[in-house]
């Protein structure tokens, strides 16, 4: 019959010394109620909490919604480009669809710290430097659009995702939280599924409305500011009327060469400045230099036009 034994030595055992202080750290940096017990960032522990029940938008799970979730796209995606290429939308269709739709920020892993530590082995004279990982982390992909802005990536569908990179992992998210994310990492615009088919860009203005869950109409579309602009008329020396109209870069072009009416980064508002009859040079000069100093000192224009071009009629 096989005889018990012991292993112990009577020597008190020790994790490798970085991770014991990769440990130490991480329970360091954990947050605690006035009692120390492990809680959330609020202070409120974890110790006795119920997360069973119901979830929202009818999911079974509380902590978010999307427990049924496939990763494919919304039909509803589709449905609106569809119409956006038929003249039958426009971008403020396409917003608002965005706004109850799910989608996908992407993540990828990064290391946070690396470490140092001495390690001297029974065969070392000497102890030896080796390297390791302290932490590792995730961070938000960023992308840089051609203006300088910062611009928040997210996708349709996981295989959108997957298919522009590879490392990067899915983060599902409703459009309006996805757009909150976006501002607080200080990104201007959203870019919906870059590198696919369609490629829509949100500015700025219809990020913010998205996040506070609000309507967007687009600066171009907008009787309200309209009207701010055309209050600046008098103002201006030889300046007869002002007018809205799209912007340049309202515009965009699909993988496959399709214009699309909506969904550029490009110039969003076009100002048209139509001088009096009869000005000459210098006249048109000191109407437009007046002019783009007016309308800088307009708050609502800032607020809802991502970008403007202005440009003067004549003839």
């Amino acid at each position: 019959m096989p005889s018990e034994s012991s292993n112990h030595s009577g020597a008190e055992r020790h994790l490798p010394g970085h991770i014991q202080a990769a440990i130490d750290r991480n329970l360091a940096r954990q947050h605690r109620d006035d009692q120390g017990r492990p809680a959330d960032s609020a202070g409120v522990a974890w110790e006795g909490r119920d997360l069973r029940g119901p979830g929202i938008e009818g999911s079974a799970n509380p902590l978010h919604a999307f427990d049924h979730d496939d990763g494919t796209a919304d039909p509803a995606w589709a449905a609106v480009l569809g119409r956006l290429a038929q003249g039958e939308a426009d971008e403020a269709d396409v917003v608002r669809t965005l706004s109850r739709m799910r989608v996908f920020a992407a993540v990828v892993p990064t290391v946070a710290e690396t470490s140092e530590h001495e390690h001297s082995g029974h065969d070392h004279e000497h102890g030896e430097t080796l390297h390791g990982d302290k932490a590792a982390d995730v961070a938000l992909v960023s992308l840089q659009s051609r203006d300088g802005r910062r611009a928040l990536p997210v996708f349709t569908s996981v295989p959108a995702l997957t298919s522009w990179n590879p490392q990067a992992r899915p983060v599902a998210a409703w459009m309006p939280r996805a757009c909150l994310s976006a501002v607080d990492e200080g990104n201007e615009i959203v870019v919906v599924d870059p590198g696919a088919e369609t490629t829509f860009v949100v500015r700025r203005p219809a990020v913010w409305a998205l996040g506070q869950q609000q309507d967007w109409t687009p600066s171009y579309q907008d009787p309200s500011l309209a009207r701010a602009v055309g209050s600046v008329v008098d103002l201006v020396p030889g300046l007869e009327r002002i007018g809205l109209a799209p912007g340049a870069g309202v515009a965009t072009q699909t993988a496959s060469g399709q214009v699309l009416p909506g969904g550029g980064a490009g110039p969003e508002l076009k100002i048209v400045a139509f001088p009096e009859p009869g000005m000459d040079e210098a006249g048109l000069r000191l109407m437009a230099a007046t002019l783009q100093q007016l309308l800088g000192e307009i708050p609502t224009l800032a607020e809802r036009a991502d970008s403007v071009e202005i440009t003067v009629q004549t003839g």
